[in-house]
């Protein structure tokens, strides 16, 4: 996936996909409407088209989340944890220490171009300070007022050792290693200077590295956010209709719509709010980023992006239907605990197999199989366009296996609701509800 073509004809033919499904009468699931628990008689002829009911639902919902004080809380804590991952790095950049480097002997000019060309490699300010002795160096040192000491030239002494990140040690080690061995070369100040002054060779490939750049930590980070989302969200939903079951509000909202409709609309009602509150922590981390001027978000793959937000949706409505179907068998907050965590499995499992492999920059080939199973694809199929290791073909047909999978899983969830909402008193089995 080189351009933007084929996300954008992935993206046209999946919906497509669910425009010829909502024609059909199976997304928005009126064929299953037909027979309801009480054997109420279908709507009249003058009944609001489409989803007038379910939209009622959904609407009631959205009101209901954003208003909660759960929402205002989560939506809170994210937007200081982006404003903290946007400007501290900003200010710690503005506020860079100046290196402090002391040389103990002569300060030739050799040694002060390497002082200068590490601090341009390492991105930071340099300071030379003249020590009389050694002894004088390693106070400084030990006190903080040094943080490299130069001896003769010849060695670098620092307070402690120095880890991967101290990049400047490191890059002063390395000139004045080059500028010791041109001076045992016997080689004339021109020419240490042209050798220290050599440009490294221009490296290019055949294809978009595409997995050792923008793309990979796109996608890391587009699974990290979608795990969260679908983890608080799903929650809702399980939460959600256990809570109008054990307080009978469900049987107040049953007189006036049907059980599918009512499962519908709540659904759809959470997964609105579940893209609302995305839109918003993405919207503020782009403005804040550009008033800041951070870095932070440079370099995002576009492709990677749009394909992280396609499969949180397609994500949300496999595993949406599955939460609320189980909800509607339980009417206790201890019971949520017996079923959140088997439903919550595939959803963990793969957010870690895509995490891992995303790590490693290859795709093993069991790997690219978990990409076009639904309970898998939204993190696999992630990783793998972050890897750019999946042709456009790939990416629609796993979205529309996906697609019909939900609308399947719908199905069950809407057989299971209609039978189990309604029975209190205690937890509803499953195999009971199957085999009836």
């Amino acid at each position: 996936m080189s351009n933007y073509a084929p996300i954008v004809i992935a993206v046209a033919a999946v919906l497509v996909i669910v425009s010829r499904l909502q024609r059909r009468g199976l997304l928005n699931l009126k064929s299953l409407g037909r027979r309801n628990a009480d054997n109420r008689p279908r709507p009249k002829s003058n009944a609001p088209p489409r989803l007038g009911e379910i939209g009622l639902v959904a609407g009631r919902e959205v009101r209901q989340r954003l208003r909660g004080r759960t929402f205002r809380i989560a939506t809170g804590l994210l937007l200081v944890g982006v404003a903290a991952a946007v400007v501290i790095p900003v200010i710690t950049k503005g506020h860079s220490q100046t290196e402090q480097v002391g040389i103990v002997g002569a300060s030739t000019p050799s040694t002060r171009h390497a002082v200068a060309a590490a601090g341009r490699t390492a991105d930071t300010d340099t300071n030379i300070v003249i020590e009389h002795d050694l002894a004088s160096a390693e106070q400084a040192l030990r006190s903080g007022s040094l943080d490299v000491a130069v001896i003769d030239g010849r060695r670098i002494l620092v307070h402690k050792a120095a880890t991967a990140d101290d990049s400047f040690p490191r890059a002063l080690a390395g000139l004045l290693g080059l500028a010791s061995a041109a001076r045992d070369a016997g080689l004339s100040t021109a020419q240490a200077a042209k050798l220290a002054h050599a440009q490294p060779l221009p490296v290019t490939s055949l294809e978009p590295a595409i997995a050792n750049g923008a793309g990979r930590s796109t996608a890391a980070i587009g699974m990290i956010a979608m795990f969260i989302l679908l983890t608080q969200y799903l929650t809702w939903t399980l939460i959600g209709v256990m809570e109008e079951k054990s307080n009978r509000v469900v049987e107040v909202l049953l007189a006036t719509v049907r059980p599918l409709q009512l499962l519908s609309g709540k659904v759809l009602g959470i997964g609105i709010v579940v893209f609302a509150q995305a839109a918003i922590v993405g919207a503020f981390a782009f403005v804040l980023a550009r008033i800041v001027g951070s870095d932070l978000l440079h370099g995002t793959a576009p492709l990677v992006l749009l394909s992280t937000v396609v499969w949180l949706l397609l994500g949300y409505a496999f595993y949406s239907w599955l939460y609320a179907g189980a909800g509607s068998t339980m009417e206790r907050q201890d019971q949520v605990q017996t079923l959140a965590v088997p439903l919550g499995l595939p959803l963990i499992a793969s957010y870690i197999l895509g995490i891992t492999v995303s790590s490693s920059g290859t795709a093993p080939i069991w790997f690219e199989v978990l990409a076009y199973l639904p309970p898998s694809a939204p993190f696999a199929m992630t990783t793998l366009v972050g890897l750019g290791e999946v042709e456009w073909w790939q990416f629609v047909l796993s979205a529309a296996i996906t697609i019909v999978s939900a609308c399947g899983v719908a199905r069950l969830a809407a057989a299971v609701y209609r039978r189990a909402i309604l029975r209190t008193g205690k937890r509803v089995p499953l195999r009971d509800l199957i085999r009836r």
